[in-house]
């Protein structure tokens, strides 16, 4: 999993950019997380207790995306996924939503969230 971190110097606005596959990871670090340091303090705390058992999984609903941690992986997922299609389609189509759901070993999530966290402080 590769990803890049900017910023707009225009706006100021901080921007993450995953690689294919991953692309929603980008969308919820730049969303939902922006460069509030205390909810990205808030997800490292989380994996931190759910590294030592302490807890078993963990989810953090947002605007768009929601975030859920488990013991071996994170997800990061649309809210729309969850929603049922209200008309049926022809037989052999489907939905493409690759871009609205992402899986990650959770220690590559966590190495993520903290250069994120890096790079934001940098930023600030």
């Amino acid at each position: 999993m590769e990803y890049e971190f900017r910023r707009n110097s225009l706006t100021g606005t901080f921007l993450a950019s995953f690689s294919m596959d991953h692309e929603v990871l980008g969308q919820w670090f730049t969303e939902e997380l922006g460069p509030e340091l205390a909810k990205i303090q808030q997800v490292l705390d989380m994996i931190k207790e759910i590294q030592t058992d302490k807890r078993g999984a963990w989810r953090l609903v947002g605007n768009d995306f929601t975030l859920e941690l488990e013991r071996e992986q994170a997800r990061v997922f649309a809210n729309t996924l969850g929603f049922e299609q209200e008309y049926e389609l022809e037989e052999a189509m489907s939905l493409y939503d690759a871009e609205s759901e992402a899986y990650c070993g959770l220690e590559d999530f966590e190495q993520a969230l903290l250069s994120w966290q890096t790079f934001i402080e940098k930023g600030l």
